[in-house]
């Protein structure tokens, strides 16, 4: 990882949804992105990014199956997660808040609150 700058892992199967996340964080963040669970899983081992953006709907491995795996791991227990997702009933954010989500991004995203959401859990990780 480029230490002079935080690492941001964004898993999301949507092309079009990591180039908006991509651009709204490179000019502060070294960016890593994935485009389904087991490679963004492969990729949080190697570079232990500081945060995730996680997506929930993905085909394969869902992000609730991907942040399971990231826990279990003592390379990524502690990685904070946000969700980014269209879902947004009180059963999926309910089920979200259990496995101990950081927090959530709701598409469409908003650029303000994503830079708002991910410099505040970076920071928590790196003071």
């Amino acid at each position: 990882m480029d230490n002079a700058r935080p690492g941001v892992l964004i898993i999301d199967d949507e092309k079009m949804s990591i180039n908006v996340l991509s651009h709204i964080l490179n000019q502060d963040y070294t960016i890593y992105t994935a485009r389904d669970g087991q490679t963004g899983l492969e990729i949080a081992e190697e570079y232990v990014p500081n945060l995730i953006l996680l997506d929930i709907v993905m085909p394969g491995m869902d992000g609730y199956e991907v942040i399971a795996k990231l826990r279990e791991s003592e390379v990524t227990k502690d990685i904070p997660v946000i969700f980014i997702t269209g879902l947004t009933n009180n059963e999926d954010i309910k089920k979200a808040l259990a496995i101990k989500v950081s927090d959530y991004i709701f598409k469409p995203v908003n650029a303000a609150d994503v830079k708002s959401k991910v410099d505040k859990h970076i920071k928590s990780t790196v003071t």
